[in-house]
């Protein structure tokens, strides 16, 4: 047996069915119509203009200082032409990102990153406040809270390199950066306030699936993440 070769554990030979077929538990998850959603925009928020390899570099040097960065990014549905949407964030027309924002770095260790802890929820509602919700102070900052829910998956990076892997590599002791994404369930109305120099659009999931090149590995995975969730298309 060789590492990263496949590894047979069992082989009955047959067509066995185990289980009581009650153990499976039903996700479903209500989508509400696009029209049912207020937007408008509030001033611009400071967005750093650099390259991906000036990224990388800042990477660096953040971590040789705080230690692993840890991201959350929330997946957020809306329905439109009966058929489910993902809300993206652009901006300047070009990347395409998922609401959410990175976190404090060095607060916690790589056990700690296997699982959904409250800073990470506390993190994304903040990052979703400032990045879609009206700011503090003004006439609408009365907005419901952000219901953070399941988290759908953690991306990794091992290396200061651009490739993210779906999976912590083997022999990686001290990964660079952690990509954490979470279901974000939205009521039935609430109000998008975008900053001014960003751009928020609804992708039909149709279109984001596989879609490597346009979106990036962590969005074209999104839909796979969904799989699991039946959707109930609540109409207007």
């Amino acid at each position: 047996m060789r590492e990263g070769e496949a590894v047979v554990l069992a082989n009955s030979g047959g067509d066995e069915h185990q289980g009581d077929g009650g153990s499976l538990v039903d996700y479903a998850v209500d989508i509400y119509p696009l029209s049912r959603y207020y937007f408008g925009t509030k001033d611009a928020l400071s967005t750093k203009d650099e390259t991906p390899a000036d990224s990388l570099l800042r990477l660096k040097s953040n971590y040789e200082v705080r230690g692993l960065r840890t991201s959350v990014q929330g997946v957020i549905l809306v329905e439109l032409f009966k058929h489910p949407h993902l809300l993206l964030l652009q901006v300047k027309n070009t990347t395409f990102n998922l609401p959410g924002g990175r976190l404090r770095q060095g607060d916690s260790g790589v056990f700690v990153l296997l699982f959904a802890c409250v800073v990470d929820l506390e993190g994304l509602q903040r990052k979703l406040s400032r990045k879609l919700s009206p700011d503090e102070g003004s006439d609408n900052s009365d907005e419901i809270e952000w219901e953070v829910g399941d988290l759908l998956g953690m991306w990794w990076r091992p290396e200061f390199e651009a490739l993210l892997y779906p999976y912590l590599p083997p022999n990686t002791k001290q990964p660079k950066e952690c990509t954490k994404l979470f279901m974000v369930k939205l009521p039935v109305c609430r109000k998008f306030i975008v900053p001014k120099n960003m751009k928020l659009l609804a992708v039909p999931l149709c279109q984001v699936h596989g879609n490597h090149k346009t979106y990036g590995s962590i969005i074209a995975g999104i839909p796979q993440l969904l799989s699991k969730y039946s959707f109930n298309m609540i109409e207007a």
